[in-house]
């Protein structure tokens, strides 16, 4: 393992709104150092970094979560046409510059992953690493993506589910048994992989499968009863919008289809990730580097689901220090 760089006296975590010019973001932030900015996915917050958040501080790190546009303490604009990758985007790239940093390393879980793959794709010379959780890049594809998942996995995809009013609904009816069944659901605990298909008939809690007895360990009533108060008060509907600009996402991202993502980068994913089974994992790397030219490996996850750095906390930790410190001056 690289040496940790000298630990500077540790600050106290502080949670601030950040006005970058573009939007008003809520953002958690601990330690001093160079910049780590770590992005969360669907459907979470910035409390979803709350372990590794004190981890990379300790390491002499300045690391920075923020609520991503639509969800928690940011703004959250109404239009479904505020939420582009162009915007996302270019909210990490006005966040690091509010921030005083000319560029970042950035951590990326499910739709943060995406966010920064394409930020590294779009602001190169920002982007001084990329760990990616659960989501690969591997390019982008000759059809729009929801022509080609209907095409692959029928109208019940949970994708295309969620460009329906009624996705909102189903997931507003009970904010506490959707996130207990969401997160155990699509984690490495549940009895079986969800298929992410939603049966004729069925909506997106049924693939998630019952609420459990017992919550697995790494997840606490405290865990659930934070997302339930936050999103009583937000709701779902701004979340979702970032799934319906996929499309339009499809055809922002022509302008980089010959760009490559040139900064050190690593994939970690659970083996029992829902998300894993639409890739060919063994052969994912060499299908990477083709696009990911600088690719430090793809470290796969034993028994661990969609949450991997909260269900298999110390060992993400570990791998992310270490790819963290190696490529940092």
């Amino acid at each position: 393992m690289p040496q940790s760089r000298r630990r500077p006296e540790r600050t106290m975590e502080i949670n601030r709104l950040i006005n970058t010019g573009r939007i008003t973001l809520n953002v958690v932030e601990d330690g001093t150092g160079p910049l780590i900015v770590l992005l969360h996915g669907f459907p979470e917050t910035s409390y979803s970094w709350r372990h590794l958040l004190p981890v990379l501080a300790s390491q002499g790190f300045r690391a920075v979560a923020p609520d991503q546009r639509g969800y928690g303490l940011s703004d959250r604009p109404s239009s479904v046409d505020d939420y582009t990758i162009a915007q996302l985007v270019d909210d990490v790239a006005s966040l690091i510059q509010a921030l005083g940093e000319e560029k970042a390393i950035l951590v990326g879980h499910d739709w943060g992953a995406v966010v920064a793959w394409h930020m590294a794709l779009a602001y190169p010379a920002k982007v001084a690493g990329v760990a990616a959780l659960s989501v690969p890049f591997v390019g982008h594809g000759s059809v729009p993506p929801l022509s080609a998942v209907r095409a692959i996995f029928g109208a019940g995809f949970y994708q295309i589910y969620f460009q329906r009013a009624a996705a909102a609904r189903e997931l507003e009816a009970d904010y506490a048994r959707t996130f207990t069944r969401v997160l155990c659901g699509l984690s490495g605990d549940a009895p079986s992989v969800s298929s992410l298909v939603l049966p004729p008939g069925k909506k997106f809690l049924d693939i998630c499968g019952p609420s459990p007895h017992t919550l697995p360990g790494w997840l606490s009533a405290e865990d659930i009863e934070h997302y339930t108060r936050i999103f009583t008060s937000t709701g779902f509907t701004t979340p979702l919008n970032w799934y319906r600009n996929m499309n339009t996402n499809w055809e922002i991202a022509k302008s980089w289809n010959t760009a490559v993502v040139s900064a050190p980068s690593i994939l970690l994913v659970g083996d029992r990730d829902p998300i894993a089974q639409f890739y060919d994992v063994p052969r994912l790397a060499s299908i990477m580097r083709d696009h990911v030219v600088d690719l430090r490996g793809v470290e796969v996850v034993t028994g661990a689901g969609h949450w991997i750095h909260q269900e298999r906390q110390n060992e993400v930790e570990r791998i992310i220090t270490e790819f963290v410190l190696s490529i940092s001056p």
